[in-house]
């Protein structure tokens, strides 16, 4: 939460960019944002044996969601790489947010954004709990 703020704060100030909507809206999203990457990466991590080995996995987890984003527009893609984008986990927090700041969208809007983070977060900390059980001593 403090990166949102130090980023959040240096727009308004240095680059003088005016925020739209809320800035506590703001603030849910990237929490939200941050426990499902938190997750995913605890995921991801139950499959490498190493710290290397799970450096080399980042990319192959981050670079797709950059893409997928809005980053190039969704609508541009190929039919069959439209879907791929409601896979990703931060699709739904790039949509939000870009509602928020730049269009000045409530937070009522973006339910189904809210909703989709969640689910993901809920679904990345139930595979964990499956995947941790061959590192517990039962």
């Amino acid at each position: 939460m403090i990166q949102t703020l130090l980023i959040v704060g240096y727009s308004l100030i240095v680059f003088k960019i005016q925020i739209l909507g809320s800035i506590p809206a703001i603030f849910l999203i990237n929490l939200l944002l941050a426990f499902t990457a938190l997750a995913l990466g605890l995921l991801i991590s139950t499959f490498a044996d190493t710290e290397f080995q799970m450096l080399q996995f980042i990319p192959i987890v981050v670079i797709p969601q950059i893409f997928f984003t809005g980053l190039i527009p969704i609508d541009h893609m190929l039919g069959w790489l439209q879907p791929i984008a409601h896979i990703m986990p931060l699709y739904y927090g790039a949509n939000a947010l870009t509602g928020i700041i730049a269009k000045g969208q409530s937070l009522a809007v973006f339910y189904p954004d809210v909703v989709a983070l969640l689910g993901f977060f809920l679904l990345f900390l139930g595979l964990n709990l499956l995947t941790m059980r061959k590192y517990r001593q039962v």
